[in-house]
């Protein structure tokens, strides 16, 4: 049996983001709100070095960057944003420790994905590290490195825990696609080939050893090419599948891929109908029922998650978008029919 059917899954998480800046109230809400399966907060307000790229920027290694007016862009030596980076990950780290004593449950850090991060950091002369090969071979490799050091301290300071990796990909799609905007705006960068970022993905998740899910809310995530470059979840946005999606909805499923759905609005103004607990789940029913496939294995297959990070929800919301997605896996599970 693999590790993927061995390894137990939580029923619900976040995916990463929660609002506001205080690490140990982050880090209290989370361990409060999921007890099978914790993440480690990410908390974007405190500033550059606290966002998705800055904080991945942190975890290089022998690579560097700093704070441009355009974004981050890679320096020569670490400086103040980078230095500023780890501090606060030693933080939320500290917190995460404190909340998580006696834990042995599955727990959840979140990365950015080589391909979002090439997309976003940018070179000496502006433009992104995507349009040179060399910088990108260079950027996973680093990256690689990075991630193996951060998990294994990580696996030091909760050591009855289960790490899972999640890489954050929202542009993977745009890179498949050559979408990615150019610094003057006017043109795209080529699309990346297939095999090249199949590899890249494989090269970065070997240093996880352990569990890895991609995480994308962005539309057309490729499920299947996540599923031949080895990842045992995939976390998505389930209100943005579309039909030709199901086939690889169901091949995923058949083939022991998680599925992190998202399905609890990670805004406060997206967020009508929250109180009603049944009727979130219907679309996860009516989509298995549509493929014909076995309701009794919908709680084994999906874990339930905001739809996106939850940083542009109000405190209160969060809270309670956490606890829902707590009650709606407790549906699934319950009435899977």
């Amino acid at each position: 049996m693999s590790e993927k059917n061995e390894f137990r899954w939580g029923p619900a998480t976040g995916v990463g983001s929660l609002p506001g800046g205080d690490a140990r109230e982050a880090a209290r809400t989370v361990t409060g709100s999921f007890e099978e399966f914790v993440h480690l907060a990410e908390l974007p307000a405190r500033g550059p070095g606290a966002d998705m790229i800055g904080r991945t920027v942190g975890l290089l290694v022998e690579m560097y960057a700093h704070v441009e007016p355009s974004g981050w862009r890679i320096s020569d030596r670490p400086g103040r944003d980078t230095r500023r980076a780890r501090s606060w990950m030693g933080e939320d780290l500290d917190a995460l420790e404190e909340f998580t004593q006696g834990y042995e449950g599955p727990l959840k850090v979140q990365a950015v994905g080589p391909w979002t991060l090439a997309a976003a950091l940018e070179r000496r002369g502006g433009e992104a590290a995507l349009g040179d090969p060399g910088a990108c071979r260079d950027l996973a490799a680093s990256l690689a490195e990075g991630l193996r050091d951060h998990l294994a301290e990580v696996r030091r300071r909760v050591p009855g825990a289960r790490v899972v990796l999640q890489l954050d990909e929202p542009s993977l799609t745009a890179v498949l696609r050559g979408q990615v905007r150019t610094a003057s705006g006017y043109r795209t960068y080529r699309a990346i080939d297939r095999q090249v970022v199949e590899s890249t993905l494989r090269e970065v998740m070997a240093a996880a050893e352990g569990p890895v899910v991609v995480h994308s809310c962005a539309p057309d995530v490729p499920f299947a090419l996540l599923r031949r470059a080895g990842v045992q979840g995939i976390s998505f946005d389930f209100g943005l599948l579309t039909e030709r999606d199901e086939e690889s909805i169901g091949e995923a499923v058949e083939g022991g891929t998680k599925l992190f759905a998202g399905i609890v609005p990670s805004t406060d103004a997206a967020s009508a109908g929250l109180s009603v607990g049944a009727d979130i789940v219907k679309g996860v029913r009516t989509l298995w029922r549509r493929l014909g496939l076995n309701p009794g294995t919908l709680a084994e297959s999906i874990v339930i998650t905001p739809t996106c990070g939850l940083a542009g929800a109000s405190p209160a919301y969060a809270r309670a978008a956490l606890a829902h997605c707590v009650r709606a896996a407790r549906s699934l599970a319950d009435n899977p029919e």
